[in-house]
């Protein structure tokens, strides 16, 4: 470890070096509690709620991600990147908040007018409206919480203290008043609650520590910025349509109790992945100022090790972990996470090469393609395994799906990436 430690010194500067160290463990303390939380809560409620409420919740969370991913915009890609550029310029900075902020809440007017027209349109949705209107909640924490002003300022630690408070009211709650199956509502009131008192705090954080100017938004620097984020976003859609929209279509056309199968093990697979975003996101920012090819190449060979090793054991004792977190009743789980371990092996590697290398190089564009044409993929054979649709089936795709990602991006590096150097350009 030592010799390891002294190698990633030397490819760093004093200042960029402690700079990433102090994002890498905020980000790594954050994902420790993602990590455990889960672990904690999810098997309760499987449990306390049963199948098939636990899978109309999740089912209800999978519907309202889009609705985030339209807030979202690809603002925390592209309004990070700009934050991170001009960090020294105040009165830049404040400009590139403000009308942020104010695109982020158009969007979320708009979400707020689809969720209501569907859920008063829509039989699947108005049985239980309140569930989704409750949900909701979550997309509005998340517009109140300028992730990407944080990332961009490298400053992640405040990202870690209010993501971990709101986490922990969730936890509270979920424990003293999550007692049995009719108490299913309380969940998504709850996880919503700790959102939005976390967006909050962020908001006051921002103007008491950071004492940006009150600078007003124009109607052309609003639209430049949604302009600037639209090739995010078509990405981050694609994303979204192989890593969430399998719960949803599972709950659409195999019921409430099979998503809660399935969700089971998706849940258990996000958080061993996930277990890198600290990485991926700490490096991101870095790259594009540092651009340190040598370095980059040491996380990524280690990173991409540990994560198989790590997949494999999962793989291997996937019964026993299913066994002790959910119970006797969630043996399709089983086969469903060894298939999601498979799955994590090629999913580490395949982030890794995309915005912390591709985007950080100016090839963005092809960090977009691989998930748009993956995407596409993904739709097709959902489409065509419909009339024979199993659980087994739609999730042994998403492996399909993301070996398309990891091939492409691939391609992408050893066309444009040398294989010795420094990075020439941050993305555009």
């Amino acid at each position: 470890m030592k010799k390891l430690l002294d190698k990633i010194r030397t490819g760093l500067k004093d200042q960029d070096l402690g700079r990433l160290a102090e994002n890498f463990v905020s980000l790594s303390l954050l994902q420790i509690v993602n990590y455990i939380l889960p672990l904690v809560t999810l098997p309760y409620l499987a449990r306390v709620l049963g199948v098939e409420k636990f899978g109309l919740v999740m089912f209800a969370s999978s519907f309202v991600i889009y609705f985030g991913l339209i807030t979202e915009y690809g603002f925390n890609l592209s309004a990070t990147r700009e934050i991170s550029v001009f960090r020294d310029d105040k009165k830049k900075i404040s400009e590139i908040f403000f009308s942020v902020m104010i695109a982020r809440i158009i969007l979320l007017l708009i979400s707020a007018a689809i969720l209501t027209v569907m859920v008063f349109s829509i039989g699947k949705f108005s049985a239980d409206r309140l569930l989704y209107f409750y949900t909701f909640g979550m997309v509005i924490g998340n517009v109140l919480f300028p992730v990407w002003f944080f990332q961009g300022m490298e400053r992640m630690k405040y990202i870690t203290v209010l993501n971990i408070a709101a986490k922990m009211i969730f936890t509270i709650l979920i424990f003293v008043f999550v007692r049995g199956e009719s108490d299913y509502i309380y969940v998504p009131i709850f996880n919503s609650l700790g959102y939005i008192i976390a967006g909050v705090i962020s908001l006051y954080t921002i103007f008491a520590d950071f004492k940006l100017p009150a600078v007003r938004p124009t109607v052309s620097g609003v639209y430049g910025h949604f302009s600037r984020s639209s090739q995010y976003f078509l990405s981050r859609v694609s994303v979204s349509v192989y890593t969430n929209s399998n719960t949803f279509v599972i709950g659409l056309f195999l019921g409430n109790s099979i998503a809660g199968f399935y969700s089971a093990a998706e849940k258990l697979f996000t958080a061993l992945w996930t277990l890198y975003t600290p990485l991926t996101t700490a490096l991101y920012p870095y790259m594009c100022k540092a651009r340190n090819l040598r370095f980059y190449k040491r996380i990524f060979t280690y990173s991409s090790l540990a994560n198989l090793a790590i997949s494999g054991l999962v793989f291997i004792f996937s019964g026993v972990i299913v066994k002790v977190l959910y119970g006797d009743g969630f043996q399709v789980t089983v086969g469903l996470l060894r298939i999601f371990s498979i799955l994590s092996a090629i999913i580490v590697p395949a982030i890794l090469l995309g915005y912390p290398l591709l985007g950080a190089m100016g090839q963005a564009k092809y960090v977009n393609y691989s998930v748009i044409i993956a995407s596409v993929a993904h739709l097709v054979l959902l489409l065509a395994v419909i009339p024979i649709m199993n659980v087994y089936l739609v999730t042994a795709i998403s492996v399909l799906t993301q070996m398309v990602v990891i091939i492409i991006r691939l391609y992408a590096v050893r066309k444009f990436i040398p294989l010795s150097g420094e990075i020439p350009l941050c993305a555009e």
